[in-house]
């Protein structure tokens, strides 16, 4: 019974990880090769002989669920543990991070999607910390000089020209030029849309000469067009040095000239900036030529303008963002939208026409489609409406599948959007000053004996710590040539030679100088031993025989091989050995 109790003890393995202890068999480990957990043993420097156990500093609660892999089979994700957390516990463990169980195949994988919508956000700029000097130099690349202390007035000033024109949070000088280039922008637009309203418009009065019916010549004041009010040109003016001059100035002090040039909101501002003065140009030279009034229409990219709102307005950067990150979700929406446009304006082109109807709408399958798409996003204008049983059950079909179309990818969009602000708001409320955290301490390697311990005495430290759980497998008795057990006797070998109370039994060895032999009463052997230079180590304990003589202290000896020495007894106050 004991000997079937001591091989399973063998065949078993502790693990404390993180201050847990778990234990299993070593068969278990085998079963997954090439991870840490199959390759235990004990010459490892996790591996502790006193307590027969394996440490490792993990977290405790990642490692229940490894071991449970081990044990069945199937990896399962904690949900109380971050998702980073998990695979690089997994990573240390040599375990593949694919092999989680589809029940938690979701939830493991969600904090990938949050680690990308950081990863966005970070491209957005979205945060007002302000960079430090040796950040800026490395933007805008003077940073050798910044290094050798030879930063020009130029260099200098360039990081503040930028962030007075770009970044609007970034001082109180930048937030009243962001406010600044509001206004114009706002002011631009308004007088685009103010100046075609009728009562702002000033009509182009001519003089002509015309003809009476008694032949008589009359002259006639005619209204041949209007033009907008020349207050609108004015502010136009104003409006557009502001836009030139802030192009001209952010261009000039941009970090990086080709990111500038390719951004898509700087291109709409250059087209918008350039309309203005092809438009002055154009009423200058082309304004007699027929369908002039067509050119004005490319001005309406002047509207677009309402983009550069988004340097200012972190809800437009993110609203943008969600739109890019639902692009296949937009693109499948309106790809069913087309698919279901082109069925029922068809099936309601043919409807319509199988019964009499004197007031058919649907005379072609193009106008079908007008009515197919107001029907299907809901709007409804009524202009068409199909008169038949049949058209109007294609109507119908036409209203369902139009509900259910555009309602299905929205969560989508809406969810995107929620995850993005959300996000945004995190980041705002948190500190932008972490704590530092020291890196990790080195592991100490075992101390020699004679060594004091962590805490400059000696038997400090986990060994004397751990004094009293001594591993009792390790302690068999070992008898050598002298008769004794010196393990057994030493606790120098199970790490306990520093303690005091236990000094007693450890056996000390002298140095003794070759024995003296008296040819009188013991003659010389025939053959003579051989001559070392080492001396000779007899330890106390193994003495044979011992003859006192009480004169001189000095005492006979006689060795485990038979031939006898002269140890001197130190006393009380001798303090010469012989």
């Amino acid at each position: 019974m004991t000997m079937n109790i001591n091989m399973d003890s063998d065949h078993r393995v502790v693990l404390n990880v993180g201050g847990i202890r778990h234990e299993t068999y070593k068969a278990t480990l085998k079963k997954i090769p090439a991870t840490r957990l199959s390759r235990l043993t004990e010459a490892l420097g996790n591996y502790d002989p006193i307590l027969n156990e394996y440490f490792f500093d993990r977290h405790p609660g990642v490692f229940a669920q490894v071991l449970n892999y081990y044990r069945t089979g199937k990896l399962h994700y904690p949900t109380d543990v971050c998702g980073p957390l998990f695979e690089e516990e997994l990573e240390f463990w040599g375990l593949d991070s694919n092999q989680v169980e589809p029940c938690c195949w979701m939830t493991y994988t969600q904090h990938r999607d949050t680690q990308e919508t950081l990863a966005v956000l970070e491209r957005l700029d979205l945060d007002t910390e302000k960079p430090t000097e040796e950040e800026l130099a490395r933007k805008f690349g003077y940073e050798d000089d910044y290094y050798s202390g030879t930063v020009s007035w130029w260099q200098h000033m360039k990081p503040q020209i930028w962030s007075l024109f770009d970044e609007p949070y970034s001082s109180n000088a930048a937030k009243i030029i962001g406010v600044i280039s509001v206004f114009f922008i706002c002011v631009s637009i308004l007088s685009f849309c103010l100046k075609t309203h009728p009562d702002m418009r000033v009509p182009v009065i001519r003089n002509t000469t015309v003809k009476t019916a008694n032949g008589s010549m009359a002259w006639v004041l005619d209204k041949t067009q209007t033009n907008a009010h020349v207050a609108f040109f004015y502010i136009e003016c104003v409006c557009n040095a502001w836009f030139t001059l802030e192009i001209l100035v952010r261009f000039i002090s941009s970090p990086h000239k080709c990111e500038f040039i390719t951004s898509s909101v700087n291109i709409i501002d250059y087209i918008a900036t350039l309309s203005f003065y092809v438009d002055l140009v154009l009423q200058k030279f082309a304004s007699h030529l027929e369908n002039a009034d067509i050119l004005e229409f490319f001005s309406i990219i002047r509207i677009m303008r309402l983009f550069k709102l988004t340097r200012h307005s972190s809800g437009l950067k993110i609203l943008i963002q969600t739109f890019r990150a639902s692009a296949k979700e937009l693109t499948l929406l309106v790809f069913f939208l087309v698919l279901g446009i082109v069925i029922f304006a068809s099936l309601v082109y043919y409807a319509e026409r199988i019964q009499a109807n004197p007031h058919n709408d649907f005379n072609s399958i193009p106008l079908g489609l007008w009515w197919a798409l107001v029907t299907m996003t809901t709007v409804g204008y009524g202009d068409m409406a199909p008169k038949t049983y049949i058209g109007m059950f294609v109507g119908a079909l036409c209203a369902l599948a139009g509900v259910l179309t555009i309602a299905l990818p929205v969560p989508v969009i809406v969810s995107n959007f929620a995850m993005y602000y959300s996000h945004t708001q995190a980041r705002a409320k948190l500190p932008k000053k972490r704590r530092r955290v020291i890196p990790v301490e080195l592991l100490r390697p075992p101390r020699v004996a004679g060594q004091t311990g962590a805490m400059g005495m000696p038997g400090s430290g986990p060994m004397a710590r751990r004094m009293n759980q001594t591993k009792t497998k390790d302690l068999g008795p070992k008898i050598g040539p002298i008769g004794a057990s010196i393990v057994a006797m030493c606790p120098k070998n199970v790490g306990l030679h520093t303690n005091p109370a236990l000094a007693m039994c450890k056996p000390t060895f002298e140095v003794r100088p070759p024995p003296v032999l008296n040819t009188m009463t013991n003659p010389a052997p025939a053959v003579p031993a051989p001559v070392t230079n080492k001396p000779l180590l007899i330890p106390r304990d193994a003495s044979i025989g011992k003859f006192s003589n009480s004169n001189n202290n000095n005492s006979s000896t006689i060795n485990a091989n038979g031939n006898a020495s002269t140890v001197t007894n130190n006393t009380e106050n001798g303090n010469n050995t012989k």
